[in-house]
């Protein structure tokens, strides 16, 4: 009976999160009807187990969350972001619209930008060059997909995106986890994305098929002037992955940052709740929120005059940081409805099931599937992952270190884990790229699934890779 209340509770999550419904005010609902057939009460279940663990996601990722989308809506309203995203696809011109796009798109994300911001500034410039070169229109958002949701935000080491920092705080590691495995998985996604899309250019080509008549959200694009030079713009950008690697400093060189291993020492005669046990658990987002101020002091200074040509500096700011609220809040949710799963008695069946899956050396194979099935469920890479770590992430390290296994490759598989099954129709993501783009899951989605089939199974292969190599 209890295992029929958390599987009833998941169903009622994915259906409800496909409905659009908030995951903040029906997380801790469904959290209660998976408990509501097990030994505890269902108050302190809410208030005791809920609440603690949202107030945990809150405290360890909303000064991330809030930086960035505060950095992205300078670079965005300072016309910077627009300024990087022409020139690239400027230089590349028509002939390449789909490559211009995707690099355009993996530049913004990789130097920190909000990905829902890089797919409102692309877009326009993808529009104009795929109409120029007559390539259909319907393979937009796939392109768009590739060069934001897929290597810059999950494969490439140092990415600032929250699905690279979430699993720092679970593994002890930092945004730079596994360089090798993030590189060369990075490549194979973008190589195989990027060939595909060619392919589905020529074979519309070969029929006949351009660009098509469409009149929802076609841009029209309009010269603007006083915008920073997209080399100038970059600065922000190049600060900020900079910046990071020094004070995550990664690979231990003895003249970046290192942070004094006693340092929440006199914290803890205070007896703080939350209080982290070791730097090791917070140093990578102590390293990203440093990255970021200086971020946005750069792009500040660089774009005070085009933020102050449109609106001024405090209303971007606090613009900012009103949209951060709700994807801290969306997610610090999700986290609390998979731990309260994670600590039902019920759930240790599916738990042991999971931990049963051993195909290969250690835990990778059984994180990798339970990762896809939970960022399937919710339709979000990161609130899958949170469950997914919520639940099993303890007993994955326990696992790995009985294999001598870097936690490293630990956390560089769980994000590319994450980044398959999240683009499932019912994404948050994918129905803003849709709606961005003016197009329809019936004209647009078989492109992505492609794309998402891909990088599923780039993680696995991958997984091969460590076991063959031991390379991270």
């Amino acid at each position: 009976m209890e295992l029929a209340a958390i599987v009833l509770s998941l169903f009622l999550l994915m259906y409800f999160a496909f409905r659009g419904y908030s995951i903040i005010l029906f997380g801790p609902v469904f959290a209660l009807v998976a408990a509501a057939a097990s030994p505890f009460h269902l108050m302190p279940v809410y208030s005791e187990l809920f609440m603690t663990k949202a107030a945990e996601f809150f405290k360890m990722y909303f000064s991330i969350i809030l930086l960035g989308a505060v950095f992205a809506k300078v670079m965005e309203d300072a016309g910077m972001a627009k300024s990087i995203a022409g020139a690239i696809v400027g230089k590349l011109g028509k002939d390449q619209a789909i490559l211009a796009t995707i690099l355009g798109c993996a530049a913004l994300t990789y130097g920190g930008l909000s990905v829902f911001v890089v797919v409102f500034v692309i877009y326009p410039f993808s529009a104009a060059l795929f109409r120029q070169a007559d390539i259909p229109k319907r393979l937009i958002p796939a392109t768009i997909w590739l060069g934001v949701f897929t290597f810059s935000m999950i494969a490439f080491p140092g990415s600032p995106q929250i699905q690279n920092i979430i699993p720092t705080t679970f593994f002890g590691t930092t945004t730079w986890a596994a360089p090798v495995t993030g590189i060369l998985s990075g490549l194979v996604i973008f190589g195989l994305g990027y060939g595909w899309l060619g392919y589905r250019h020529r074979t519309a080509a070969a029929r006949g098929e351009g660009y098509g008549n469409h009149v929802l959200h076609e841009p029209q694009l309009k010269e603007e002037h006083g915008l920073p030079h997209w080399s100038v713009s970059l600065i922000p950008l190049v600060a900020v992955v900079t910046v990071n690697l020094y004070f995550s400093n990664p690979f231990q060189w003895s003249w970046a940052y290192s942070w004094d291993a006693n340092s929440l020492i006199p914290f803890q005669a205070l007896k703080l709740s939350l209080l982290s046990p070791g730097i090791e658990k917070v140093r990578a987002l102590w390293a990203l929120n440093i990255a970021l101020v200086i971020g946005i002091i750069l792009a500040l200074w660089i774009g005070h005059r085009g933020l102050r040509k449109h609106s001024s500096i405090k209303t971007v700011l606090n613009a900012g940081t009103a949209s951060s609220l709700m994807a801290v809040l969306n997610t610090a949710s999700g986290y609390g409805y998979g731990s309260v799963v994670a600590n039902l008695p019920g759930f240790e069946v599916v738990k042991a099931a999971l931990m049963q899956i051993k195909i290969g050396t250690g835990p990778l194979i059984s994180e990798a599937i339970t990762a896809n099935i939970l960022v399937g469920v919710t339709g979000s890479a990161s609130g899958g992952m949170t469950i997914a770590l919520g639940m099993l992430g303890q007993e994955y390290m326990a696992w790995a270190q009985a294999f001598n296994m870097p936690p490293d490759i630990l956390h560089r598989i769980i994000c590319l884990a994450a980044g398959g099954l999240d683009s499932l129709p019912h994404n948050g993501g994918l129905i803003t790229v849709m709606v961005v783009c003016g197009l329809t899951h019936r004209q647009s989605y078989g492109d992505i699934f492609a794309i998402t089939v891909m990088k599923t199974i780039v993680a696995f292969l991958f997984i091969a890779f460590y076991d063959l190599t031991g390379w991270l």
